[in-house]
């Protein structure tokens, strides 16, 4: 065994991790929309805490390996790889600036609150189009990377994979600002009004 197999199967346990990871996000956001309770919110987001942790890793994990693999069989200059590094480098914005900021503020909120009914300010939190849309097209450019990564295309394919996959993210999650959309808060805060009063 040499040291590029060792790499190949640190970057696909860290593609492993990322995936598992982004599963609790996805089902864990998708949850907080559906919930009643403050106790429930903070546990979905401890959850959610947890599994960023095993996100952040796979992600470490899998650029140390895939830099390895680069430089000592394909060469940095290699189109495809240069793409797909690109597209996964869209990842950080994503979710320091979206994804994070708004668990965060979930978290900080549900924690100053006693147990019982969720408050308006936190329905509207767990509600946060911003929130699902930017797990949405995360989870897409992953796929999109791994599209390039395991077919290895020509510069145009790679660019035009990357792009899909971006479009896909958010096309799956203009349902999230339709007027239903709308409704279920609508509904979900007059619930939360019955049951506080």
């Amino acid at each position: 065994m040499n040291l590029y197999m060792i790499a190949l199967f640190a970057h696909v346990v860290g593609v492993i991790g990322i995936f598992a990871g982004m599963g609790v996000w996805l089902f864990g956001i998708r949850a907080l929309r559906q919930v009643e309770r403050v106790e429930q919110v903070r546990l979905l987001t401890t959850l959610i805490a947890a599994s960023t942790r095993l996100v952040i890793g796979g992600i470490l994990v899998l650029g140390i390996a895939g830099f390895y693999m680069a430089i000592t069989l394909w060469g940095i200059q290699t189109a495809w790889i240069i793409v797909a590094t690109l597209t996964f480098l869209l990842l950080v914005p994503i979710g320091l600036l979206i994804i994070d900021p708004r668990i965060q503020a979930i978290t900080k909120t549900a924690r100053t609150l006693p147990d019982g009914p969720l408050p308006e300010e936190l329905t509207t939190r767990t509600y946060d189009p911003l929130l699902a849309a930017g797990v949405n097209v995360y989870i897409a450019i992953l796929l999109g990377v791994v599209f390039i990564m395991t077919n290895k295309p020509a510069t145009t394919v790679a660019i035009l994979a990357a792009v899909v996959a971006v479009a896909l993210g958010l096309l799956v999650s203009l349902p999230l600002w339709s007027k239903r959309a709308r409704r279920d808060i609508a509904r979900r805060r007059a619930a939360s009004s019955r049951l506080r009063s």
